[in-house]
């Protein structure tokens, strides 16, 4: 498993879904990356990267403003001897965040239903989802 050359040295880049790590060879990355990430992630990276660029039209209000905070506002926090430093989130949870916010704000996700409409590929089914609860499961901790 390569990563793609233009992936990022630095956890905080913004990363462009073309050059997501994959589950397999890089020269894959055309033919299979569909079929060997979970259901949905493709589309979403490449949709939540397009609602991040057009600065997220769709969002709630709060949501922009919580968007705006988290990312794009100093965070200082402090360091031993008084000196501070700038807090920065990696990209991974950006993305998580941002992805929970554009389904149920932009896309309507408020069910199991919805998100099977959401996904053209078919592969999300009733029988992956044991409870009737709205679920997201993200990942919030940092990603190669």
């Amino acid at each position: 498993m390569a990563l793609h050359p233009d992936f990022p040295e630095s956890p905080y880049s913004i990363l462009d879904p073309a050059i997501r790590w994959f589950p397999a060879d890089e020269a894959l990355r055309e033919t299979s990356m569909e079929k060997l990430m979970p259901p949905l992630m493709p589309k979403l990276r490449k949709s939540v990267k397009e609602w991040r660029d057009s600065g997220y039209v769709g969002a709630s209000d709060t949501s922009r403003s919580l968007l705006n905070w988290w990312f794009n506002t100093p965070h200082l926090s402090p360091k031993s001897g008084g000196a501070t430093f700038e807090f920065q989130y990696y990209f991974a949870q950006q993305e998580a965040l941002e992805t929970i916010i554009y389904l149920y704000d932009v896309v309507g996700v408020f069910d199991q239903y919805d998100l099977m409409r959401f996904d053209s590929s078919g592969l999300v089914s009733s029988g992956m989802f044991d409870e009737s609860w709205r679920r997201f499961v993200i990942k919030m901790a940092t990603e190669l």
